[in-house]
């Protein structure tokens, strides 16, 4: 391919034979969408009369208080159509199918959030929609599965391997192959072959776009510090990207699961467990072990235990530009039960990471320092997977009572 997309070691595209055309036509239509500024004008209206951006950056001066820190802005993502930043990258490439002439869309889903996202595109654009999901995940995101389907997407339970994020991503990509000519993979994440790192962060910018007009306007200053989560990397690149100019500290907050002591986590690269290696067609840094077989991870948040890691993040880390932290599942929990008293705001388990990543951090700023936390998503539609984490027993005797009424 002519422009093989790396970002100094990583990134890439390790296709096979049978997809390079496809790839080289999906860059062309990529590269001439970015060269068309009446397309990012048509995207930005899309998602403010449809998805009701731009979303608000939010003061949060009960948190800011409450730590005696930095003054805290939170980066309202759960107020996105569906709920979570997924919507930016499903509509635009939504757009670009309908460039391409394509009928059908794929995609794979961890947490369920992009699933819905594209569900919800699809129907919004008249596609055919097959979603590709792990039997752990569909289990645990039982609520996502059953609007993804009202949306009238078929969903797939993938049961081969761990059954969770990756496994999905092996089968969309299967799917793909024996449907080119139709079909265009909606991938989630900043990851992938190339094109897919840079088109899904180019789509996600829009955070960053709003992010930094609205710290100066609101703040009157740049942010000391930017904290998201980071799973696959498509939220953390879409606020990362309007800050990277700038003297900010970037900082992403992985799952670290039980511990990184543990091997119980999703850490590649806040840990010694993550090595560089080429799998699912890009090259970057995968917890896998010395044959280059991919270990099983764990995290609390199903959108945040993928195996590899955005090829740019990666990049950003090894020059020094971002810093990665581990936050296990208990400091999790923790900061989502703090954010919920302090503010009213409901994050996502995903976006918590980063909260509880930024309350470690908050003592030791002045007050006259200025963070954005990014809240990627919203922990209301998650319930199931929330109250489970908060071990709420008043949730267990309602899930028991509706078992016993579903059996009677």
């Amino acid at each position: 391919m002519r422009n093989r997309g790396y970002y100094s070691q990583f990134g890439g595209a390790y296709i096979p034979e049978i997809l390079v055309a496809t790839f080289e036509e999906l860059v062309d239509h990529f590269d001439a969408a970015k060269a068309d500024p009446a397309f990012w004008q048509t995207y930005e209206e899309l998602m403010a009369s449809y998805s009701g951006r731009p979303t608000p950056l939010t003061p949060a001066e009960n948190l800011s208080r409450h730590f005696g820190g930095a003054q805290v802005y939170v980066k309202r993502e759960d107020l996105n159509h569906t709920g979570a930043h997924k919507a930016n990258n499903v509509m635009g490439q939504g757009l670009l199918v309908q460039r391409m002439g394509k009928q059908r869309v794929i995609a794979e889903t961890g947490a369920g959030q992009h699933g819905v996202a594209t569900a919800t595109m699809a129907a919004k654009f008249g596609f055919e929609c097959t979603i590709y999901m792990g039997e752990v995940d569909v289990a645990r995101q039982r609520p996502n599965v059953f609007w993804m389907e009202r949306l009238g997407a078929t969903v797939v339970p993938v049961t081969e391997g761990s059954r969770t994020l990756k496994d999905a991503i092996n089968e969309a990509f299967r799917d793909w192959v024996t449907n080119m000519d139709s079909t265009h993979y909606v991938l989630g994440t900043a990851c992938g072959p190339h094109p897919f790192p840079e088109m899904v962060s180019y789509f996600q910018s829009i955070i960053g776009k709003e992010a930094r007009a609205q710290v100066l306007a609101q703040a009157g200053k740049l942010p000391r510090r930017v904290y998201a989560c980071v799973g696959g990397g498509s939220n953390a690149m879409g606020i990362f990207s309007g800050f990277l100019d700038d003297a900010v500290e970037l900082v992403g907050a992985e799952a670290g699961g039980y511990g990184l002591d543990s091997g119980r986590h999703a850490s590649r690269l806040a840990s010694n467990d993550g090595s560089v290696g080429i799998a699912q067609g890009y090259k970057t840094f995968f917890l896998q072990d010395a044959d280059g077989q991919m270990r099983e991870t764990h995290s609390v948040a199903a959108g945040l235990d993928y195996i590899g890691v955005s090829p740019i993040l990666a990049h950003l880390q090894s020059t020094g530009r971002a810093r990665f932290e581990a936050v296990t599942d208990e400091e999790v929990v923790a900061a989502l039960a703090l954010t919920i008293r302090q503010e009213g705001l409901i994050p996502a388990l995903e976006s918590a990471h980063g909260f509880a990543q930024a309350f470690k951090e908050l003592p030791e700023l002045s007050p006259d320092d200025v963070i954005i936390i990014n809240q990627s998503g919203r922990a209301d539609k998650d319930i199931f997977t929330v109250a489970d984490a908060f071990d709420d027993p008043g949730w267990r005797q309602f899930i028991k009572d509706k078992a016993e009424q579903y059996s009677a």
